[in-house]
């Protein structure tokens, strides 16, 4: 048994000193709570890839405004026709000089009448492209009206604020998982020290014994019973500095911080203040919650989407210009000697007259969605405004029963210590002290989880109200 018991305490040890070395290395991690939540806004994956939809849809929306900037293009070609094509073109130049001849009757040198040859005045063969051909280019376009643009400007600004409120969120739940996790650390620290008081309270308490054992006043039994508790808390405590430090890793992770860095805490239970809250008589209170922004804005984006389909009955009006210099010759080294310019300037009308009735149904589908979210948000209100007196009754219970858990608490510490001094004048059996310390033990274990319940309990609870942003 002793052996044993010196083995638990030498891995015990090993497992406070390793704790406690990482806690020296890590001195430049040292953070408390506002520490881990503000590092998490600049570390953690979700925020950083919320802020990178926020500068997406910013591009977007200069991207949007673009279209009705206006759009210059430049071209310019070359082109070298190794067969150039062939357009068969009617001949009218020969029999019209065979008429002339005829009509003039005119004679070969031995006096005979000239007769038209088979083949005048049929399709010949004729070559109008140049071998060498290049265009330069430069078109202008200026978009004067379309309502689905004006429409599409708006969008893009709501989509932008939009991308705003879904970072806001991002960081909220970040907050609050930090918060949790840190909190969690701190309810098992306070477990630590718990049971740090405890185990050395009962090995003075065994070595008493034991000596009183070793002189004839004490049974085995006595100290067997008291061996039986001590090894079975030191097994507790290991178990919980492992669970510490997992507890550690899933902060890191919740931070955005590389688990194999050095983080130690700054942050004790005592430190959190907990405030009973009433229930909110305000029936604006999920106005608070980031939510209900959202589902606004989601109202907002149909909405707008409803109108672009109603702006596609409207025409569309568009100028341009188009000026280029066109070069050809059948010698490469003159096609640029000279150009030919091309300049033009118009006006482009798009009317939409008929389209299948697409247009019909596509603002009818838009007007279907619009109902949709408007229904979306009356019922996101109605779960928010229910979620928030929820938290807050369940953040009014937990403080409840973490104060009967703490008078729980110091009344079994109280039992325990008058029980010890019964023994101790004789009055008293060792039963009666291995009760009180099991009783003990059990108080502690349902002050943690009250402690942690209502840790917990006014996280969720801040967050419902909104006090989370």
């Amino acid at each position: 048994m002793k052996t044993k018991t010196m083995l638990i305490t030498a891995m015990l040890s090993l497992t406070i000193g390793s704790v406690m070395a990482q806690q020296e290395t890590a001195k430049n991690n040292y953070f408390n709570l506002n520490d881990c939540i503000n590092y998490a806004y600049e570390h953690q994956t979700n925020i950083l890839n919320a802020d990178l939809d926020r500068k997406i849809a910013d591009a977007k929306v200069k991207q949007t405004i673009g279209i009705g900037l206006p759009q210059v293009n430049a071209s310019a070609d070359f082109q070298d026709y190794l067969k150039r094509p062939i357009v068969l073109f009617p001949d009218f130049v020969g029999p019209a000089i065979y008429n002339i001849i005829q009509d003039e009757d005119i004679r070969d040198a031995n006096g005979n009448t000239i007769v038209q040859p088979n083949g005048v005045g049929g399709l010949q063969p004729v070559n109008f492209q140049q071998k060498y051909n290049s265009n330069v280019g430069l078109s202008v376009s200026q978009l004067l009206f379309d309502g689905s643009y004006i429409v599409g400007l708006q969008a893009s600004k709501t989509y932008k604020e939009l991308s705003q409120r879904l970072y806001t969120r991002s960081r909220i739940e970040t907050n609050v998982a930090v918060t949790k996790a840190f909190y969690m650390v701190l309810v098992n620290n306070e477990q630590v020290e718990l049971l740090n008081t405890n185990i050395e309270q009962l090995k003075k308490q065994l070595d008493q014994t034991k000596a009183l054992y070793d002189n004839g006043f004490a049974e085995k039994i006595d100290a067997d019973r008291l061996t039986v508790l001590y090894n079975n808390l030191n097994t507790e405590k290991q178990n919980i500095l492992r669970s510490l430090e997992l507890g550690v890793g899933l902060l890191k992770f919740q931070m955005g911080m590389p688990v194999e860095e050095q983080l130690a805490l700054n942050g004790k239970i005592s430190e959190i203040k907990f405030d009973k809250i009433e229930i909110l008589n305000d029936t604006a209170a999920y106005n608070n919650r980031i939510e209900y922004s959202l589902a606004q804005t989601q109202l907002k984006l149909n909405a707008l989407d409803l109108k672009r389909y109603k702006s596609q009955y409207l025409p569309s009006l568009a100028a341009f210009g188009n000026g280029s210099y066109q070069f050809q010759s059948n010698s490469f080294g003159e096609l640029y000697n000279k150009s030919y310019p091309t300049v033009l300037i118009g006006l482009k009308l798009n009317v939409p007259i008929f389209s299948g009735g697409q247009r019909m149904h596509q603002v009818r589908q838009a007007e279907y969605t619009v109902q949709k979210s408007t229904n979306d948000l009356k019922n996101a209100k109605n779960s928010i405004n229910l979620d928030i007196r929820n938290s807050i009754t369940n953040y009014t219970n937990s403080i409840t029963s973490l104060e009967n858990q703490q008078r729980n608490l110091d009344l079994a510490n109280e039992i325990l210590r008058v029980s010890k001094i019964k023994y101790e004048q004789g009055v008293g059996s060792s039963i009666e002290v291995t009760q009180a310390q099991t009783s003990l033990k059990e108080a502690e274990n349902n002050y943690i989880n009250a402690l942690y319940q209502a840790l917990t309990s006014k996280v969720d609870t801040e967050k419902a109200t909104g006090v989370i942003k």
